[in-house]
Parts: structure tokens; C-alpha cells; sequence
């Protein structure tokens, strides 16, 4: 009877505390770096770990049924069987993941940058802009790098990860057995990677064999890189394009070995996505080569024009390197009038030095003039013999010195910002892209400022801003800003005031290609061609071109010129020489000293002695040697001594004494022989004149004598 009243009691008491006690929920939890599920009952179901290489651990956070954990730069959904539902690829590593009020919001960033995003029905609702960072777009990559023992386990575990089947293809490849190898090549290319993941897999699939494989991952590659709001209208650096998985080393690659057939796929893609990739000239001139040699002249002819049309757009229609460019031009003019003012300075100098030094005896020599009588030492430069003309052509060059030095100083520095990161990363908008806009501090014009954001606000989806960004270049908007409105109208339902913004583009800017596509004209032209291609069906945005950016991006270089006007020693003092901060100074010091010397003399008196000074020895060896130097009275000489010094700069310039490749780094041979020939013309000419003046001079003299 005892038996059952206490078997009873401990069944009650079983019941009691299993009503009372919380229940073991089944769940996600991280331990160091494994995150580890438990079903309800306490045990682990499943585990994965992640290597540290891989980045800081998010999470783990439960929502609809899944686990959420962020490793580095991606977030994966792990159903409660351990089945990877998706990942999802941010664009800097993940700090925070938070489902508060049942929505998850996943909060990226690189540095001081933060993003914030919506995770809903497994998929990003923003918009994600990959930065050209490595760390980011090579993390798939290197996800991969697993132990080859592990690898068959690793990739069941990450079905997502394409890396790791183009090594188990390599493996199975390497154990014969060519069905495996093929099999796992093409799981590869059904994974939805980015474009940067697509291309470096595509790189890694043709270097394995498989060609096919490697022609689909970089149609994904492409289609990806439209999808996200990259286009060819941009720009795109070297280092960008490594980030994005280096198509432009594969294509080297390819040629170098004289596969023709495949880099003719790797640089169609490069011509599709980003024709403007940094350095293009030079990449499609060799590839012309190529053809050349194969016999192909048709198609070398057509990637030259192809090269050629990609100038339209750039300053003065140059090319990319527009502005280095004129960088050379106003290095080869500086050191030009460089040369033409030593020139004249020392023919002055050996013209009146005999006249000087008489003069100078009484006040304690050219020396010592200076400690006793400093005024009038100074009232006794060899300037102030010089007649007015001399003194005037003295001063012309030393103002044309400082407008070339304002031109050296102003290229260098937009070309500098023109190569930002920001703005050659073949698109615009995220975070990431206004934080290094911020940065730069635009300082020029305000529409073109307006087109860039406005532009970028555009892409990331906020119409609102984009709007009202855009009213900031005024009354009159410029054509492309006519345009990507009439693109906010059609994206409204307002077909018919986004076809009336068209067509007030085309009527501002009649080779407008964006709004001529748009209205349906059917323009030709690389971006045209991508996107009939790749979005089809959508309207066609305006970018902004090289001189649209550099117009955002600094003052003109008249407002350059006027700023080193008014604060010379700051102007010349961040002129990029190389020199030592205190050499620096001293020739800014001394050319300043001198240009004010130059322009105050201009009103001081000719000395008398100036008048009387014969034409000596050293003054006759000189006008031999500096053409134009002993003439500058006249209009002759300042023509032989800019032309003589501007041959010698051209001559520095072609024979690397001085920086001016992209001005004249395609020159040949013969260029040498012709300024050879100009520099003999020019001593032919001035011995000539020179002869001329001698028989004047005796004349004179003669004349002189007879009076």
C-alpha cells in the first residue's frame, strides 16, 4: 500500500516541476568561434567554426526560424537542420546585427564609415556598392582556403562558396577522374556571387581548363555589375580593378601567351563593363598589335577608333591623361622661360658688368657696397642699367614663369583628385563613396557639384534627395541634369514630362547620348551598347565626364592663377618640386625677390652708364652662345631667346631630363633630329643678326668718331 502512495507522490511531483520549470528551447549559440545548435532537449545538433582570417563574428541572432551569423563582410542564414539557407554579401565587414521590432537590420562599415541595412525575405533591400577594397570583395576567396582534407565536407557545409568546387575540380581533375571534375566546374557558376567573386572565379576556370565555365562567370560578372548601378560611363583605376577580381591581369596573362581566342573574351568583358579602365590606350594598342600580326588589320582598326572615341569627354578631348598632359606642357614652359631668364640675366650681366664695377668702386666694391652703403648698392643692380625694353622683357618673362608655375601647380593638383578613389571606382553612391566625397570638399562649380550627388543620391534610390540636390544648379539645369530627371519623371509614371526633360537636353546638348537613347534615336556608343545588353528596358542615366568632374572638383585655372597672384609663397611653396622644404623656400624666395625687383624697376631711371657700356669680350662670347640674350631691345631677341630655350626644354623633355613623358612619350626618334636641326637654325640666325649688329655698332662708332 506504501508502495503505490509513493510512486504516485513522486509522479505528481515529476508533473509539478515540469509545469514550473522553463523548458530547454532549441537554439544558437556561439562559443568562441563555433557556432553550435541545440534542439530542445540541450543537445548539439550542428556546429561550424570559422577561422580568424576571416573577420570579427556578428550574432548569433534568431529570426523566422533562422540563425543569423555574420562573419566579416557576410551574413548566413542557417535553417535549425544545419542546411545554409543563403549568404549575403555586404560591403565591409559586419558590427552588428539587430531584429528589434522584427525586422533584421545589419549594420556594416569600413573605419569611421557606418551603413545600415534591411535584411527581408533573405534578401538586402538596400543598395549595396562594393568598394574597391580587397579585404572585401577577396573575402570569398579566401573563405576557401580550407584543408585539403576537409574540403569534400567544407563544401556540403557552404553550397554558396564557388571557390571551393573549382578545387574540388582541381582535385578531381588531378585524380582522373573527368566527369567529377566537370561536374563540380559546373556548380561553380550557379552560385550567385558578386561581380568582384565572378570574375576571380572566372580567372581561376580558365586557368584550370574550362573555358566554358570561366564565359559564364563572367557573363554573371557583368550582369551584376549592372544590376548594383556600375556602368561604363566611368571611370575605373588599376587598383579598383584589382579588387574586382583583376580581369586586366588575366587578360595580360592571356596574351602574353598568344591565346588570342580567350583574351578575346576577357578584354570584351573589360569593353562592356568598363572601357575606361585606367590605362585603356595602352592595353588596346597592344591588342591591336596583336591583331596586326595575326593579319587582322580590320579589327586592329576598329579597337584604334574604339580607343579613340573613348576622348570625347575629356579636356580638349585629349584623352584620360588629359591633364598630365598639360602637367608636361607646363613643366617644358617653366623650364623654358626658366632658361630665358638665366639667358638674359647673364647677358645683361656680361653687357654691363665692365660700366657696374666702376661705378661700384667708390662705395667699397660689388661686395662690399652691400654692408656700406646698402641703398645705394642696391639703387646700382645690374637691372637698373638696363634700358627700358630690356627690363620690360625681363618682367614679361618672369609673369609668364609665374602663369606656368600657377598651370604646373593646378594640373597636378586636380589630376590628384581627379584620381580619388571615389570617384574611379566605377560607380557613385553607398557610404563609403559620400564619406570620400566629404573628404575631397568639392570647390568648384556648383551645378556640376549638383550633377555628382545628385546623380549618386539617384542611384542609391532616394528620389527625394536626388531632387532636391539637382535644384541646386538653379533655373537653368545643364543638359545631363535635364536628362536624369527626365529618368526620375519616367521612374514616377510621368512619361510625358520625362520625355519633355529629354528632349530639352537634346536641344541644349544635340550630342547628348543619354537622352537621345532615351527618346528612342538609337545612338551608338559604348554605354548604349551596355545597356540595351544588360538593362534592357531602362531608361539611360547621364554621368559625368572628365571636364564635368574637374569643374566640380577645383577653380578654373584662371581663379588659379589669380589665387598665386595674391599669395604667391603659398601657390609656389605646395608646387610638387621634390625639393627639401628649405631649398624650397629659397627659390620661391628668390623668384619672388626677383619678379618684384623685375616689376619695380620698370619705373626707376636707367642709370647713365647703362647708355655708355661697350660691347666687350665676354658680352660679344655670350650673344654668341645664348641666341637673343645681347638683342633684347629689340623684337629679335626676345624671338631667338624664347625660341632657343623653349627647343632646349622640348629636347630635356624628349630625352627624360625632366618629367614629360605624357606629352612626349609617343614621340619618336625623329623628333630629336628636327629639334637638332631647329637649335642649328636658331645659332645660324643669331650669328647672322649678330654679325649684323657688330657692322651697325661699327658704323656708329665710326660716325661717332668723325663728329
Amino acid at each position: 500500500m506504501n508502495r503505490p502512495c509513493g510512486l504516485l507522490r513522486a509522479v505528481l511531483l515529476g508533473a509539478a516541476l515540469a509545469l514550473t520549470s522553463p523548458p530547454v528551447l532549441a537554439d544558437a549559440s556561439l562559443g568562441g568561434r563555433t557556432l553550435s545548435y541545440q534542439d530542445d532537449a540541450g543537445r548539439t545538433v550542428w556546429s561550424r567554426s570559422y577561422p580568424t582570417d576571416l573577420g570579427v563574428l556578428s550574432g548569433p541572432l534568431t529570426q523566422g526560424g533562422l540563425s543569423w551569423l555574420a562573419v566579416g563582410p557576410a551574413l548566413y542564414a542557417y535553417a535549425p537542420s544545419g542546411e545554409q539557407r543563403v549568404r549575403l554579401d555586404f560591403p565591409a565587414e559586419v558590427s552588428a546585427l539587430d531584429g528589434g521590432g522584427g525586422t533584421l537590420q545589419v549594420t556594416a562599415g569600413l573605419g569611421s564609415v557606418r551603413q545600415t541595412f534591411t535584411v527581408n525575405d533573405m534578401r538586402i533591400q538596400n543598395r549595396v556598392v562594393l568598394p574597391p577594397d580587397a579585404g572585401v570583395t577577396g573575402w570569398l576567396a579566401r573563405a576557401a582556403a580550407v584543408p585539403q582534407v576537409g574540403l569534400a565536407e567544407a563544401a556540403a557545409q557552404d553550397p554558396a562558396n564557388p571557390f571551393l568546387e573549382v578545387r574540388l575540380a582541381r582535385l578531381a581533375q588531378a585524380q582522373g577522374d573527368r566527369f567529377g571534375a566537370v561536374s563540380a566546374a559546373q556548380r561553380a557558376v550557379t552560385a550567385a556571387v558578386p561581380f568582384p567573386a565572378a570574375v576571380a572565379l572566372a580567372s581561376q576556370l580558365e586557368t584550370a581548363g574550362y573555358p566554358a565555365a570561366a564565359d559564364l562567370a563572367l557573363g554573371r560578372a557583368a550582369r551584376d555589375w549592372a544590376a548594383r548601378g556600375y556602368d561604363p560611363a566611368l571611370v575605373v583605376s588599376q587598383e579598383a580593378l584589382r579588387a574586382y577580381g583583376d580581369p586586366l591581369a588575366e587578360l595580360s596573362v592571356l596574351l602574353s601567351q598568344n591565346k588570342l581566342r580567350r583574351a578575346d573574351a576577357w578584354i570584351r568583358y573589360l569593353r562592356l563593363t568598363s572601357p575606361r579602365f585606367e590605362g585603356y590606350p595602352e592595353t588596346y594598342a597592344r591588342y591591336a598589335r596583336i591583331l596586326d600580326a595575326q593579319d587582322r588589320g580590320g579589327e586592329a582598326d576598329e579597337w584604334r577608333q574604339f580607343s579613340r572615341d573613348l576622348s570625347a569627354g575629356t579636356l580638349y578631348n585629349l584623352g584620360p591623361g588629359s591633364l598630365l598632359i598639360l602637367q608636361g606642357a607646363a613643366r617644358v614652359l617653366t623650364l623654358a622661360l626658366l632658361l630665358a631668364i638665366l639667358a638674359a640675366l647673364l647677358g645683361y650681366a656680361a653687357h654691363y658688368w665692365a660700366v657696374q664695377t666702376a661705378d661700384l668702386a667708390p662705395l667699397g666694391g660689388r661686395w662690399g657696397g652691400w654692408l656700406r652703403h646698402p641703398l645705394s648698392r642696391a639703387r646700382r643692380i645690374t637691372l637698373a642699367y638696363a634700358g627700358f625694353g630690356e627690363k620690360l622683357v625681363l618682367a614679361s618673362l618672369l609673369l609668364g614663369l609665374l602663369l606656368s608655375l600657377s598651370a604646373w601647380v593646378w594640373t597636378g593638383r586636380v589630376n590628384a583628385r581627379l584620381l580619388s578613389p571615389v570617384l574611379s571606382a566605377g560607380t557613385y553612391g553607398g557610404a563609403w563613396f559620400y564619406d570620400g566625397l566629404d573628404r575631397l570638399a568639392l570647390s568648384g562649380s556648383p551645378a556640376d557639384i549638383a550633377l555628382i550627388r545628385g546623380l549618386a543620391s539617384q542611384l542609391d534610390g532616394d528620389t527625394s534627395v536626388a531632387r532636391q540636390t539637382y535644384a541646386r544648379a538653379g533655373n537653368a539645369p545643364g543638359a545631363c541634369i535635364l536628362n536624369n530627371l527626365g529618368v526620375l519623371s519616367a521612374a514616377g509614371g510621368d512619361s510625358a514630362q520625362a520625355k519633355s526633360s529629354y528632349r530639352q537636353a537634346l536641344a541644349q546638348d544635340p550630342g547628348q547620348m543619354p537622352a537621345s537613347y532615351n527618346l528612342g534615336l538609337h545612338p551608338q556608343s559604348p554605354e548604349t551598347g551596355f545597356q540595351e545588353s544588360l538593362r534592357a528596358g531602362q531608361p539611360r542615366l547621364c554621368y559625368p565626364d572628365q571636364q564635368t568632374l574637374i569643374q566640380a572638383l577645383d577653380t578654373p585655372p584662371g581663379a588659379s592663377a589669380l589665387g598665386l597672384l595674391r599669395d604667391p609663397w603659398t601657390a609656389l611653396n605646395s608646387l610638387p618640386s621634390g625639393l627639401p622644404r628649405p631649398l624650397q623656400w629659397l627659390w620661391v624666395g628668390l623668384l619672388l625677390l626677383l619678379s618684384a625687383a623685375s616689376l619695380l624697376w620698370l619705373i626707376v631711371p636707367r642709370l647713365p652708364g647703362g647708355r655708355e657700356a661697350g660691347r666687350s669680350l665676354p658680352y660679344r662670347v655670350t650673344a654668341l652662345l645664348l641666341p637673343g640674350a645681347a638683342l633684347l631691345e629689340g623684337a629679335w631677341g626676345s624671338v631667338l631667346l624664347l625660341g632657343w630655350a623653349l627647343t632646349l626644354a622640348v629636347l630635356a623633355g624628349h630625352l627624360r631630363l625632366i618629367s614629360a613623358g605624357a606629352l612626349l612619350g609617343s614621340a619618336g626618334p625623329g623628333l630629336t633630329a628636327l629639334l637638332v636641326i631647329t637649335l642649328g637654325a636658331i645659332y645660324a640666325l643669331n650669328v647672322l643678326v649678330f654679325v649684323l649688329e657688330e657692322l651697325r655698332s661699327a658704323r656708329s662708332g665710326r660716325r661717332t668718331g668723325q663728329d
